[in-house]
């Protein structure tokens, strides 16, 4: 199932709730009952490479399997 964010329109909290598609658009009730109304809002993620700060990461770049380039870690790959 999706996970889907709502935020409260009266003070930003953001929570995120695990719901089928049907349900996305169903009324939240507060949390910690307090009354407050959440709606669902725009999520937003990343995969893949975006620039320089995600080179680190082991899946960017290369071509073996390991995440270094190919032949630089003695692999055949």
């Amino acid at each position: 199932m999706p996970v889907y964010e709502y935020e409260c329109q009266s003070d930003g909290t953001v929570i995120e709730l695990i719901r089928p598609m049907s349900q996305a658009d169903a009324p939240v009730q507060d949390p910690d009952g307090k009354g407050r109304i959440f709606r669902r809002r725009q999520s937003t993620f990343s995969t893949g490479k975006a620039g320089p700060a995600s080179t680190s990461l082991p899946f960017a770049g290369g071509c073996c399997p390991c995440g270094k380039n190919k032949g630089a870690c003695g692999s055949s790959n």
